[in-house]
C-alpha cells in the first residue's frame, strides 16, 4: 500500500543520510593495554560523571569522533576512548590524572608527554587528530637541502639507503612522538649516499651555525636507544617558558629555577645553561631549569621588585614563594648556584625569608635576630590549569 511504500522510502533515505556513529570505547583494566597498543593514534578522555566540565565535553568528544571516523575508517587508525576515573581509579593513578576532564594522546600504547590543551570544540579536536596523523618527517630531495636546514631549530636528519627498512621505521616512530620538540628530516638512496659513510645514520644539528653536529652511534633498530638519544637532543636541559607552555610546565609539579633575560642576550643564557649542566645535572627531576623573556614576563619580575633593566636575573619559584639569586655574575662561582637550589630543598630559603639568617650563618658572638619578612608569592602558579575549565583535584589521594 502507499503508506507502507512511503514509510519504506523514508526509512531508506534516513539510513543512507544518517552518519554512522563512531563508538567511544570505554577502557578498563582488562582491555586498556590491548586497545591502546594496537591503535596508531588514540585520544583518551579521562573524566568523572559528577564533573560538569566532563559532562559538557561528552557530546563534543563524540561528534569529533564521528567526524574523524569518516576520514579514518580503519579500526586501528584512530581510536577515541574514555576512562571513568571514579570506576577505574587505578588507571587514573597510572596516568597521573589531577583534573577532569583530561585528554591524553597515545601512539601505539605510548602516552605522549603533552596532553591536549586546545579548544574544546569539534573542529579543534578533529584538526588536532588530523595534525597528529600527518607525516612528521620532511623528505629531502637533493644535497643542497641537506646542507642548508633551518638552523634556528633543533634538526634531526636521518640518512637511509631505503625507506622500506627497519631503521627508518624506528626513526619514523620516534619522529611521531618528538615532532613537537624537533624538526625531523630524512634523505634516501642517491641523495643520502654522501652522508652514509658506513651505512644508515642519524645526525643532530643543534640551533646556530657554530655548534657542531652530533652523530648517533647506537643501534638504529633499537627503539629505546634511538628514542632516548634523540629525546636528549630535542628536549634541552634548560627550556624556555612561554605563555603557551606555562600550564604544561606548571603541572609537572616541580619548582622553577628561572633565568630572566632579554631575548637578544644570548650570552647570559649560554652562561646559565653551562652552569646548570656543570653544577645541577644531578638535580634534573627535582627542579625545572627554565629561561624566560624579560619583556614578556614583566609581571613576575615586578613581583620580585625587578624590571627588564635589571636583567639578567635568576630566581626560584617554589609555587609558594619566589626567591631571588644574588648578583647574576655569582653564578660563575663554583657551587654557588648548586647551593641556591639545595637551600630551596632544605627549606633554608623559606626559613630565612620569614625569620632572617639561620643561626649557623651569623658571625660568632653576633646576636641572632628574628627578622620577619613577607616573601613574594608565587607568580607562575597563576599559569596552572584554569579552575573554569577543569575540576581540579586538590587531594590526589582521592583518586
Amino acid at each position: 500500500s502507499l503508506p507502507w511504500r512511503i514509510l519504506s522510502i523514508t526509512l531508506l533515505v534516513t539510513w543512507v543520510f544518517t552518519p554512522v556513529t563512531a563508538e567511544i570505547i570505554s577502557l578498563d583494566t582488562e582491555n586498556i593495554d590491548d586497545i591502546l597498543n594496537n591503535a596508531d593514534v588514540a585520544l583518551v578522555n579521562f573524566y568523572a560523571d559528577w564533573c560538569r566540565f566532563s559532562q559538557m565535553l561528552h557530546p563534543i568528544f563524540e561528534e569529533a569522533s564521528n567526524v574523524i571516523k569518516e576520514e579514518y575508517p580503519n579500526a586501528n587508525q584512530v581510536v577515541f576512548a574514555r576512562v571513568d576515573c571514579d570506576q577505574h581509579s587505578d588507571i587514573a593513578q597510572r596516568y597521573r590524572i589531577s583534573k577532569y576532564p583530561t585528554l591524553k594522546l597515545f601512539r601505539n600504547g605510548m602516552m605522549m608527554k603533552r596532553e591536549y590543551r586546545g579548544q574544546r570544540s569539534v573542529k579543534a579536536l578533529a584538526d588536532y587528530i588530523r595534525q597528529q596523523k600527518s607525516d612528521p618527517i620532511q623528505e629531502l630531495h637533493d644535497l643542497a637541502e641537506i646542507t642548508t636546514p633551518d638552523r634556528s631549530k633543533r634538526n634531526i636528519i636521518g640518512y637511509f639507503e631505503q625507506k622500506d627498512s627497519e631503521n627508518y621505521r624506528v626513526f619514523e616512530r620516534v619522529a611521531n612522538i618528538l615532532h613537537d620538540d624537533c624538526a625531523f628530516l630524512a634523505a634516501f638512496g642517491v641523495v643520502s649516499k654522501p652522508e652514509r659513510y658506513s651505512g644508515d645514520n642519524i645526525v643532530y644539528k643543534p640551533p646556530g651555525h657554530s655548534a657542531p653536529d652530533m652523530v648517533y652511534l647506537g643501534s638504529m633498530t633499537n627503539f629505546d636507544g634511538t628514542y632516548n638519544w634523540i629525546q636528549d637532543k630535542c628536549v634541552p636541559l634548560v627550556r624556555e617558558i612561554t605563555f603557551e607552555n606555562g600550564e604544561e610546565l606548571t603541572e609537572e609539579g616541580l619548582p622553577f629555577l628561572i633565568l630572566f633575560h632579554m631575548k637578544e642576550d644570548t650570552e647570559s643564557l649560554e652562561i646559565f645553561q653551562n652552569e646548570v649542566a656543570r653544577q645541577l645535572i644531578s638535580e634534573k627531576g627535582t627542579i625545572n631549569f627554565l629561561h624566560a623573556d624579560c619583556d614578556k614576563f614583566r609581571h613576575p619580575l615586578l613581583h620580585i621588585q625587578k624590571t627588564p633593566a635589571d636583567c639578567p636575573v635568576i630566581a626560584i619559584d617554589s609555587f609558594r614563594h619566589m626567591y631571588v639569586f644574588g648578583d647574576f655574575r655569582d653564578v660563575l662561582i663554583p657551587g654557588k648556584l648548586k647551593q641556591f637550589v639545595f637551600d630551596l630543598h632544605s627549606g633554608k630559603l623559606h626559613r630565612e625569608f620569614h625569620h632572617g639568617p639561620d643561626p649557623t650563618d651569623t658571625a660568632p658572638g653576633e646576636e641572632v635576630q628574628d627578622v620577619a619578612s613577607s616573601p613574594p608569592e608565587s607568580s607562575f602558579q597563576k599559569l596552572a590549569p584554569s579552575e573554569y575549565r577543569y575540576t581540579l583535584l586538590r587531594d590526589r589521594d582521592e583518586l
